[in-house]
């Protein structure tokens, strides 16, 4: 998909070509067009042009003309015959010293420029004409050595005018070549083509696809390991409560869901997780009364795939000797610890900061809780959310410790990758997560940067061939984007009849998108609420529910 996606659409080749290619109507416009190619052969061979933009026998009478006016010449070389103006005799002879003419011309050429330069001129005329052609097409057009024209083709790149590359895709592997303007007016024209291309969905049959993009519906829930590893790319990025990742967003995604293996993935460096976004009470506005960071259940937490965190810059920064405001004073001494010795387990944070378990409990509760420390397991985070186990009630032999065994850690590191790097992968980021995006789509996303900025991205992306850029969901203002896998999944799913599809999702789900996509009044994510979609549109009563559920059954 991506292959094609990403070459120039022939259509578009072919109709820019006929645009560019001289509209000769009488002897003076041709006159124009033979002193913008210096010299035109008399027949022109279909390697280059199609065969109807080619021909030049209907101009015969007006080349005439102007042999007759003195202003052109027919000229010899070899066996190849040129139309020459007047104006250009001294360049043509210049490039072709053998070249013999069948009339006499005024001498009217300024000054009689070198082969070098002669030829640069021929050949900027003829690029501005024909499109993407290889070196040797116009090599054996104009017949002069490949030698040559590749060195006016290298002269003609380091000043801008002319993009190598593989545009038409007939070229078996050779470099082509085309003027950069020219390439502009295809490119344009192959967007605008692909935009066409598909029909744009409703806000309803989108969101029952991406009930499916999601894995969400149970025919499309993954397994496993490898299950829980995909569903955790699509969703990094995006926060959540800390105590609803588990049971109200994974456990829908994948079927049998089992936490050893968000442990394992986690404690093998595959993922890592903490809050991304700045807690309030850690900014340090002192125009406001102080503000403390207060552990709760609900903080939001987000995961990161560790190979793929380009997008990761932190939001607030903070002197490496300091605590940032907000914290009490037990949790500035544990992250002063952490700063110092690294990475530390859960007994050596007790034992080098001199506090009781439940102090440290609390400290690592409020650093996480103010995105500034992780852990090597998510059963860190299970630890100190679950009551009973911070309590230590029902300790047996089946009973999980009340401290976990991975490491806690500083979040973020000393390293800031490069903005516009960091823009394009949240822009990735989205895409894998929602298939299509547009501004609405961003509304829930708490480390996006301003839309205007990814719109650059975006464009450049689309640009680049890599992912779509048209009108897929309807009812929405401004420019969407897509990968080009979503838009023909998109496309066949919009041909599906509706069969009332129930589907009930938790408030703090990533596509709890009532409000945002779908009419409806939109609900908090800490609300504990759930919604019922049926067929992508949300239903408020039982009632209401009750006339499908027949039916789905």
């Amino acid at each position: 998909v991506l292959s094609d996606i990403g070459r120039l659409d022939p259509a578009a080749i072919a109709e820019v070509r006929a645009e560019i290619w001289p509209d000769v109507r009488d002897a003076d416009e041709l006159h124009d067009a033979l002193l913008s190619v210096v010299a035109m052969p008399q027949a022109i061979e279909s390697k280059l042009l199609p065969a109807e933009y080619g021909a030049t026998a209907a101009w015969t009478g007006f080349f005439e003309e102007l042999v007759a006016s003195r202003r052109a010449s027919l000229a010899v070389v070899g066996e190849r015959h040129f139309w020459v103006p007047a104006e250009k005799a001294v360049a043509f002879g210049t490039i072709f010293p053998e070249a013999r003419f069948e009339s006499t011309l005024p001498a009217i050429e300024a000054h009689a420029a070198s082969r070098e330069d002669a030829l640069l001129a021929c050949v900027t005329g003829w690029i501005a004409h024909v499109g993407p052609l290889t070196t040797a097409t116009l090599a054996h057009f104009l017949g002069v050595s490949d030698s040559e024209i590749e060195r006016t083709f290298l002269r003609l790149e380091a000043n801008g005018a002319l993009l190598r590359g593989n545009f038409t895709g007939d070229a078996a592997g050779q470099v082509e070549w085309c003027e950069r303007r020219v390439l502009a007016r295809i490119h344009r024209m192959t967007l605008g083509a692909l935009r066409k291309q598909i029909q744009p969905v409703n806000a309803a049959q989108f969101m029952r696809w991406l009930l499916r993009w999601q894995h969400v519906t149970p025919e499309t829930r993954l397994l496993g390991e490898h299950g829980t590893l995909e569903v955790l790319q699509q969703l990094q990025g995006f926060e959540a409560p800390a105590n609803a990742w588990e049971h109200q967003i994974l456990a829908r995604r994948i079927a049998n869901y089992d936490p050893k293996c968000l442990d394992n993935l986690c404690l093998t460096g595959a993922v890592g997780w903490g809050r991304l976004s700045p807690h309030p009470a850690t900014l340090g506005d002192q125009t406001e009364s102080i503000r403390r960071v207060i552990p709760t259940s609900v903080a939001p937490l987000a995961f990161f795939i560790r190979e793929d965190a380009e997008w990761m810059v932190p939001r607030h920064t903070h002197a490496a000797d300091c605590a940032p405001a907000g914290l009490s004073y037990g949790a500035a001494e544990i992250l002063n610890y952490l700063r110092q010795r690294g990475a530390s387990f859960f007994a050596d944070i007790v034992r080098g900061t001199r506090k009781i378990k439940a102090e440290v409990e609390s400290g690592l509760w409020e650093l996480v809780t103010a995105g500034i420390i992780t852990a090597d397991g998510f059963d860190n985070i299970r630890a100190l959310i679950d009551p009973k186990r911070r309590a230590g009630q029902g300790r047996g032999q089946s009973a999980r410790p009340r401290d976990s065994v991975g490491r806690w850690s500083l979040l973020f590191n000393d390293e800031n990758p490069e903005h516009s790097r960091a823009v394009e992968s949240i822009c990735w980021m989205l895409l894998r997560r929602y298939g299509v995006v547009f501004r609405e789509m961003t509304m829930r996303e708490t480390i996006v940067p301003r839309w205007r900025e990814m719109l650059i991205a975006f464009r450049r992306l689309e640009d680049r061939g890599e992912i779509r850029g048209g009108r897929f969901v309807s009812g929405f203002l401004g420019e969407q984007f897509a990968l080009p896998v979503a838009v023909e999944s998109l496309r066949a799913m919009s041909q599906r009849p509706a069969s009332a599809e129930i589907v009930t999702l938790s408030a703090a789900d990533p596509l709890s998108l009532v409000g945002i996509v779908v009419p409806g009044e939109r609900v908090s994510a800490v609300s504990g609420k759930s919604i019922t979609l049926v067929d992508g549109v949300p239903v408020e009563t039982d009632e209401s529910l009750a006339r499908f559920s027949n039916v789905a059954v």
